[in-house]
């Protein structure tokens, strides 16, 4: 009868888990913009191209001896993969890749992560020209969880887990874009 009981409870938990789950987020979206005293072309020109990650990718630089490779197409051209792999615990083991190229506009790209999670995430960079010699970068990423997996979305808050290398990211481009 003890046994009954604990299952019973066991059962009705899971239920009201997965119903709670129901209406919970499945996605995230953190956006993030920075002003940049360089041109919309200059800005766009230098983060179209994966290898200038390692100068101002926060995750990075978290681990100077990330192993870096660059597959799959030319490196600045649609479906080029910056392939990294760390032993640093927040960059992990993954894959960047350039999804779709607007010239001077827009970079759309997508984060394969292996380890020490597994996720996708999706994220855009979009690169205004507020005048001729100013830009205004917005970097908008998304990610999610399919039910039932989604209810970690009411317990994590990821724009306070990566907000701030997404920011450092951005300063570190806004740097790096200025000195050109």
């Amino acid at each position: 009868m003890f046994l009954l009981k604990i299952l019973v409870v066991l059962v009705i938990l899971i239920a009201v888990l997965c119903i709670i789950a129901a209406f919970a987020p499945k996605k995230y979206v953190i956006t993030r913009e920075i002003t940049i005293n360089k041109p919309a072309e200059n800005v766009y020109e230098y983060l179209r191209f994966l290898n200038h990650h390692r100068e101002f990718n926060q995750w990075l630089k978290y681990d100077p001896n990330t192993k870096i490779e660059l597959k799959g197409n030319a490196d600045g051209q649609e479906g080029a993969i910056l392939s990294f792999e760390s032993k640093h615990e927040k960059c992990g083991k993954g894959e960047f890749e350039n999804v779709r190229l607007i010239k001077n506009k827009q970079i759309d790209f997508k984060i394969r992560f292996m380890a020490p999670y597994v996720f996708t995430a999706d994220g855009t960079l979009f690169v205004n020209a507020a005048n001729e010699n100013q830009t205004n970068l917005v970097w908008k990423y998304q990610g999610g969880k399919d039910w039932p997996m989604n209810i970690i979305l009411l317990f994590v808050n990821m724009d306070k887990i990566i907000g701030a290398d997404i920011e450092s990211t951005m300063r570190n481009i806004k740097t790096n874009t200025e000195k050109l």
